[in-house]
């Protein structure tokens, strides 16, 4: 294990759909396909405000705007088989998502993915990576309360036996900035298909391709700071 380095987070926390993986397209195409074999509609916009949700959150908009006459759990199932299955076949790797990964493993910066999908889901993305990239994996129904409350990275860096402010988190939706934020760890915003606006305790980014570890403790130290 190499030596800490003062460049260096104490730790990277993750978010996996939309930041390490384009799995968003595919989350939509499922909402819609259920929405219509249910007779309803669902657009385009009302797929974007449900990034980076918490999925029984999710499930409840589909059920009470597209009409989707199944429980709650049984409907998040339906969706995860078809993102699932998109996943073992090709993980669609965001712009430098995986060179991130990586190099963090190599330096010996311990990561953890963060994410709102559920544990199905994140072991076939993590299926694709070298065993040991993330020393902690936190999902979304093994939580008492998802994204955007504080609660998925404050238990990831209890995992990882950090204190959230030394380390990174990497997110690229709204409500993913909001917990990352309201845990106390900087956070480094890419956003993909929702915008994010620059504010306390981020900093926006275009996209992770050419990120070497240690630009996230440089990037996060120029955020504005909390008023």
């Amino acid at each position: 294990m190499p030596e800490p380095r003062d460049d260096l987070p104490a730790a990277v926390l993750l978010d996996m759909d939309g930041t390490l993986v384009d799995t968003e397209p595919v989350w939509w195409a499922a909402q819609k396909a259920l929405v219509e074999a249910h007779g309803g509609t669902w657009t385009d916009s009302q797929a974007m405000a449900l990034v980076g949700n918490d999925l029984y959150v999710s499930a409840e908009a589909l059920r009470r705007e597209g009409g989707v006459d199944l429980e709650p759990t049984a409907l998040v199932e339906v969706l995860a088989a078809q993102v699932i299955a998109e996943l073992r076949r090709d993980p669609r790797w965001r712009p430098g998502a995986r060179e991130l990964l990586t190099a963090l493993h190599e330096d010996g910066v311990p990561c953890a993915l963060v994410t709102m999908s559920w544990r199905s889901i994140a072991e076939a993305m993590v299926a694709h990576l070298p065993a040991g990239t993330f020393t902690a994996v936190v999902v979304g129904d093994e939580v008492t309360r998802g994204k955007p409350a504080p609660d998925p990275y404050l238990q990831a860096a209890a995992a990882l036996g950090v204190d959230p402010a030394r380390c990174v988190a990497v997110e690229d939706s709204p409500t993913g900035v909001a917990s990352a934020v309201a845990a106390g760890v900087p956070t480094v915003a890419v956003p993909h298909v929702v915008g994010i606006e620059p504010g306390p305790g981020r900093t926006v980014v275009p996209t992770l391709a050419g990120l070497l570890p240690q630009d996230l403790l440089r990037l996060t130290a120029s955020a504005p700071t909390r008023g």
